[in-house]
């Protein structure tokens, strides 16, 4: 068969995507095809294929183009149009109606030969699936999330803002800022112990929190709930008396906007508390809840079941005070994403988009009618997932069909990134990064929340210095040990100084090399100071700025800046260079410019050679002084070419 090289064909058509697999016979240097997507399309769009081939390579016939997705496979003939100067042309209108993203590859027989194309350029009589073509189609993902800085907050922990001392609430034990936190809390309670963090004391701290270059702040729930956490929702439409009033959200998302910061509020619409207003287990609440009519208004929200012919309840994890909401109930629909409902009335104090609480438990028409509250108030608005696994993986359509979330919490990246850290998992974190870039579509991988850590995980500082993981948890920040089976051991536990100056290395090298990844960087509060935690409770403590490692508070505005600097990295392709026990080399990659990182895991120097393309660079981010020929301990680098 001729060598032939691929050149770029690209057209426009009526639904802006036009796929031009275009050969040349007029060079030898590879064997192809080039892709172009000249705009992402809305769902129900038609696609405009042409594929165009030389009459040398032979007769031509049968040429299918092949897509595969969560959805299956499916098989689209391209006719025969003509041949002109020597080159045969095949097109036909495609129909992708159901994903996000699409693998695809093409077919056709030359010859009598059926043969096979590869996204690595090549003609064979095989066909090797993990070197599919993938496209992006039907969805895109708001443009101020790509490549963002995100602060994640954990409200009754960060600053509090209000003057007159907290009300005292029956079933809460009121805290002051430097009493230690513990688990369980007083009289073997846990979440009841209230440190009085607020909304007026974040909008009292937004200087600070822009210093780090953050232009999303992600906060936990504010609503008012049960516990320390109010993931136990008791009123959806009442900010929680201890973060203050609803007007105290509109007047942090105001000023938040004044500085170019959006503000992301966590949605627990999977369950809500026991002791609310649509429950009302303990008589609370004046009106009729579940638990007094099953069968009326608010018993409509809540899942059943039916044991000993008496009606009960499901709850979230077996948890009692937890009941779990029906996702096909109208009522519940209406109430949460119906016109004037919670969403409306969260948007209407100036939102800018949700994260939802264990999303891949809610029902995927739950999810996709949210996406159409959240754009009925703002046509950019974004939805973040609770997902700790591959979520586009999974067949479901809350985030394969694009009518769903935009991005997902990733916990596959920080666990794999944190094991290459620590242990020197090379092929669990080479095996999830290729993943990420063969399976998501790209407007989804350029919004992912990469985060330092998040409040439901350890402290990465202790993750990095201490012995308490093992390798062989299902996540590296589980702790060899359960906090419920020895608080006592948690509660006393303190990093040496050792200890900490070991984690802070790795730490930092983690932060180093994530920043540089295609998503959001997200920084859960106090990481960048160097607050520690062993667990997830006792990860929450208070953020305390006297007590603030400054060295590291620098290290981390210097990745923000960087973010905020280097915009083309915030849609640029991602690839692996190389990665070993060692060190960590990939490259970004776009037309405004392309990026070279390298990052070592180990306490001794190491010798690099980097490809030819960066002898020359434009700029050099350094880390613990490393340079383009050796990379310190625990250091990097990153060479930028535009």
């Amino acid at each position: 068969m001729q060598q032939c090289l691929a050149t770029k064909d690209v057209d426009t058509c009526r639904s802006g995507f036009l796929y031009n697999i275009t050969f040349s016979a007029e060079g030898k240097e590879q064997q192809g095809y080039s892709i172009e997507l000249k705009d992402t399309c809305d769902i129900g769009s038609t696609y405009n294929v042409t594929f165009k081939i030389p009459m040398s390579v032979g007769w031509i016939e049968d040429v299918y183009m092949v897509t595969q997705s969560n959805y299956g496979s499916k098989s689209f003939k391209l006719n025969f149009d003509k041949n002109e100067n020597g080159v045969c042309y095949f097109s036909n209108e495609i129909f992708l109606e159901t994903s996000a993203c699409y693998k695809l590859f093409f077919t056709f027989n030359a010859n009598g030969n059926q043969l096979m194309m590869n996204s690595d350029r090549s003609i064979s009589n095989y066909f090797d699936y993990r070197k599919q073509d993938k496209i992006s189609v039907n969805f895109k993902t708001p443009e101020w999330t790509k490549g963002a800085v995100m602060y994640q907050i954990f409200v009754d922990r960060f600053n509090r803002g209000q003057k007159k001392p907290m009300e005292e609430i029956p079933g809460r034990d009121i805290m002051k800022w430097d009493d230690p936190v513990k688990v369980p809390n007083k009289d073997g309670r846990w979440n009841v112990d209230f440190y009085g963090g607020d909304l007026k004391g974040i909008t009292q701290k937004l200087d600070y929190i822009e210093s780090l270059g953050t232009e999303i702040i992600y906060l936990t729930p504010i609503v008012k709930s049960q516990s320390t956490n109010r993931y136990d929702t008791s009123d959806y439409e009442t900010v929680d008396p201890y973060v203050g009033i609803n007007a105290d959200l509109k007047e942090l998302c105001d000023e938040a906007h004044k500085r170019g910061i959006k503000i992301v509020l966590d949605a627990v619409f999977n369950h809500t508390g026991d002791d609310s207003k649509y429950f009302n287990r303990n008589f609370t609440y004046d009106n009729q809840g579940a638990k007094q009519d099953p069968n009326g208004y608010y018993g409509s929200f809540y899942k059943k079941i039916l044991v000993d012919n008496t009606i009960d309840f499901c709850y979230w994890w077996g948890f009692g005070n937890l009941p779990v909401c029906d996702g096909y109930s109208y009522n519940w629909q209406q109430y949460i994403y119906g016109e004037g409902g919670i969403i409306d009335q969260w948007f209407n104090l100036g939102i800018d988009g949700l994260r939802l609480d264990v999303a891949d438990e809610l029902t995927d028409d739950f999810i996709e009618n949210i996406r159409k509250a959240v754009h009925r108030n703002k046509e950019d608005g974004f939805i973040l997932g609770e997902v700790w696994k591959f979520g586009i993986k999974e067949p479901r359509r809350y985030m394969s069909s694009g009518k769903g979330m935009d991005s997902q919490m990733n916990y596959p990246l920080a666990d794999a990134l944190m094991r290459y850290f620590k242990f020197g998992d090379v092929d669990k974190a080479r095996g999830v990064i290729q993943d990420m870039i063969n399976e998501y579509p790209k407007e989804m991988l350029n919004c992912l929340m990469n985060f330092t850590s998040t409040h439901d995980i350890s402290r990465p500082i202790t993750i990095f210095g201490t012995d308490e993981f093992s390798y062989d948890k299902e996540y590296i920040w589980n702790p060899k040990y359960d906090n419920g089976e020895n608080p006592d051991y948690f509660n006393n536990f303190k990093m040496t100084k050792e200890q900490y100056l070991k984690g802070k290395e790795l730490l930092e090298a983690y932060t180093f090399c994530l920043n540089f990844m295609p998503g959001i960087l997200s920084i859960f509060y106090g990481d960048e100071i160097g607050m520690s935690g062993l667990g997830n409770m006792l990860n929450r403590d208070t953020f305390k700025m006297s007590k603030a490692d400054n060295d590291l508070l620098t290290f981390y505005r210097k990745m923000g800046n960087i973010r905020k600097k280097e915009r083309f990295l915030r849609e640029a392709n991602l690839s692996i260079v190389d990665i070993n026990n060692k060190y960590i080399m990939f490259e970004r990659n776009s037309s405004d410019g392309d990026a070279l990182v390298t990052v070592n895991r180990t306490h001794d120097d190491i010798g690099i050679l980097i490809p030819s393309k960066y002898d020359k660079f434009d700029d050099i981010y350094s880390h613990n002084n490393s340079n383009e020929k050796i990379i310190t301990p625990y250091g990097g680098i990153a060479l930028i070419k535009k």
